[in-house]
């Protein structure tokens, strides 16, 4: 099995995390944000913004590709095998699928307005105290100007701030990976990280971000 990208910190592998995943072995920490089944893959998007002060009334939307990876949530055995290899788990969007109790989600609040909702849950087995992340990301406004480039993208401030409250974990999986956030945060707090993404556009993407060298401090 070839990774499609590999350095010191991160493996990314390019394929179905149902076939890639019994060939891993186990890990510290999961870590993702899987398809909900709300259609994202779909150029949902472009309906939204409409009315903005951006372009006289006419928000510019970008075109993240055509793909049918949202169309249903993904099933119960997939949920079970990824967590079935990791210790620690955190799960966005956990409030879709069927699991254990979860004593305190993690709830990012996107400070949004308009009709975008106001933040997200990841469910998680940590056994701490709900937990919220605040940080910007009202549409085209996103705290530090940071670059989108997948339409289910995560804030890297807010992976970080997952992988802080996992505590002592040095392994991590993120087996939807999309544009490698899980990968660039892991690998800037000195962690190592395995990612599986089955859209080759956004394997090309996660590769990009995740070969750029950490800076010394």
């Amino acid at each position: 099995m070839r990774p499609y990208y590999q350095d010191d910190a991160v493996t990314l592998y390019c394929g179905d995390c149902r076939e890639i995943v019994p060939q891993l072995g186990r890990f510290d920490l999961l870590l993702t944000d899987p398809p909900y089944g709300i259609g994202e893959s779909s150029k949902k998007n472009a309906t939204r913004g409409r009315g903005s002060v951006f372009s006289k009334g006419k928000a510019y939307v970008r075109d993240y590709g055509e793909y049918n990876w949202d169309q249903t949530p993904i099933d119960p055995a997939t949920i079970e095998l990824i967590r079935s290899v990791c210790v620690k788990q955190i799960i966005w969007g956990g409030n879709y699928y069927s699991l254990p109790p979860c004593k305190g989600p993690l709830v990012w609040d996107k400070e949004n307005t308009g009709d975008f909702a106001d933040g997200e849950m990841a469910w998680n087995n940590l056994g701490s105290a709900l937990r919220i992340k605040r940080h910007l990301w009202n549409g085209m406004l996103r705290k530090g100007g940071e670059f989108r480039e997948h339409p289910t993208q995560k804030p890297l401030d807010v992976i970080a701030w997952c992988i802080s409250l996992a505590g002592d974990v040095s392994t991590i999986l993120d087996p939807f990976a999309g544009s490698g956030t899980t990968g660039r945060a892991a690998k800037d707090l000195g962690k190592k990280c395995t990612l599986i993404e089955r859209e080759e556009r956004y394997c090309e993407i996660a590769a990009r971000r995740c070969a750029q060298e950490v800076l010394a401090l």
